[in-house]
């Protein structure tokens, strides 16, 4: 089983679809079950109906999960494990306070050092402890020796007892850690892979350790990629597509940036056909949102002229016609769609008013011209403007913009509707 982990306290980031899609994908292509876990234990930064709209955005990228998960549900055994492992003393009741591990930390930084637990409370009698009646933490205790694993993108990894520390697995509200959480669900639901990005490279190796103390011997296969380098104005995934990015060229994009694909631009079912989870990039990649932007353009070039239509909020193929054309100049749907709609507002020239007012009445009036020419000699005919006038007048009439692409290629996709828009 391949599983995708997502945080319900933010928004989902890029570099979190990039991974729920590698994993989705590898899932198909190797014909395992997909788990969508929903760790919902950060009961400060909860948000409520965060899960319904991530599972909703999920499915825009055509990512289905065969379960569903929600990680509080596995609290009580959690709970259960982590007495386990104190009871075997592979773990320790910590009394130390919040204010004095924070002041412990700082310390350490203010000498250019990685804090470590100091072990203050790990040797404490079982006197000591039950007649502690302080609030009370649970630790692990560091591994003896070396932690290592294989790691398809990385390869050997090892870590050494001081960096796997003695780790926090349940906090002083008896819930349980991510690490601790994550460890005791990928041993619960039988995950086989974990696709993830490197900066979890430690939190793989202290989740091997936990199972590792409780017994559990099936090995759990990683593969760490390299984060994506992506600039802080990046939006998240839910921004993007509000701003009009289409769910395939995101997904073509990230899976680009991720496995070398035969084709530029490619569909969700064929990168399942091509996938081979050995064949992951292993160096580092930028996120361009130029790159993006081009592809997005090219994605809807592909796409059924009806389809672009309804998604820009018009029914007539026109208009999806139309927004096709239209992203030449402006790559997204949400710019597509003000371009058109700017077409049918009102509009001034305060230039040229008198002219340009003189040319609406006259425009109003003409007759049916199926082409763009007949157009423009009815206009030439009935008013006394040159041609320098009318091309300069005739954008702002027929798209509320001066500067556009050619009139005479917008002309043949809203012809049947110039009622409407010259007003």
């Amino acid at each position: 089983m391949y599983r995708f982990a997502a945080s319900l306290s933010r928004d989902m980031h890029i570099d979190d679809l990039r991974v729920a899609l590698l994993n989705f994908i590898a899932a198909r292509q190797s014909g395992e079950s997909f788990l969508l876990r929903l760790e919902d234990m950060d009961f400060t930064n909860y948000e409520e109906g965060k899960d319904k709209e991530l599972v909703e955005l999920l499915t825009l990228f055509g990512i289905q999960y065969d379960q569903l998960n929600y990680q509080s549900e596995n609290l009580k055994f959690h709970q259960q494990l982590a007495t386990k492992l104190l009871i075997d003393q592979k773990a320790f009741s910590c009394f130390c306070t919040p204010d004095t591990l924070k002041q412990k930390e700082e310390e350490a930084a203010k000498n250019n050092s990685t804090y470590h637990y100091d072990g203050t409370c790990k040797n404490l009698s079982d006197a000591e402890v039950l007649n502690n009646e302080s609030p009370f933490m649970i630790r692990i205790k560091r591994p003896e020796g070396e932690t290592l694993y294989t790691d398809i993108c990385k390869g050997t990894l090892r870590f050494s007892p001081e960096e796997i520390d003695d780790f926090v697995i349940l906090n002083i509200d008896k819930t349980s850690t991510p690490t601790f959480a994550t460890a005791i669900d990928d041993m619960m639901f039988d995950v086989s892979t974990v696709i993830g990005n490197d900066t979890d490279t430690l939190e793989t190796a202290r989740e091997i350790v936990v199972r590792d103390y409780l017994g559990y011997d099936k090995e759990i296969r990683y593969a760490h990629l390299p984060k994506l380098d992506i600039n802080n104005d990046i939006p998240t995934v839910k921004a993007l597509v509000e701003e009009g990015y289409l769910p395939s060229a995101i997904t073509n994009y990230l899976l680009s940036l991720s496995f070398n694909t035969p084709e530029e631009i490619f569909t969700l079912d064929e990168a399942i056909a091509w996938f081979n989870i050995e064949n992951l990039n292993k160096e580092p990649a930028g996120f361009d949102i130029e790159k993006l932007k081009e592809l997005n353009r090219k994605h809807i070039m592909t796409m059924d002229a009806k389809t672009v239509s309804t998604r820009i909020g018009y029914s007539s193929e026109d208009f999806g016609k139309l927004a096709q054309l239209l992203s030449k100049e402006t790559p997204t749907l949400q710019e597509i769609k003000a371009k058109i709609d700017k077409i049918f507002a009102p509009k001034v020239c305060e230039d040229l008013n008198e002219e340009f007012e003189k040319l609406k009445d006259i425009a109003k009036k003409a007759p049916y011209c199926p082409t763009f020419e007949e157009f423009l000699a009815y206009l030439e005919k009935q008013s006394d403007l040159n041609e320098e006038q009318l091309f300069k007048l005739l954008p702002i009439l027929l798209t509320g913009e001066a500067q556009t692409l050619d009139i005479s290629e917008i002309y043949p996709h809203i012809k049947n509707y110039l009622g409407e828009i010259i007003k």
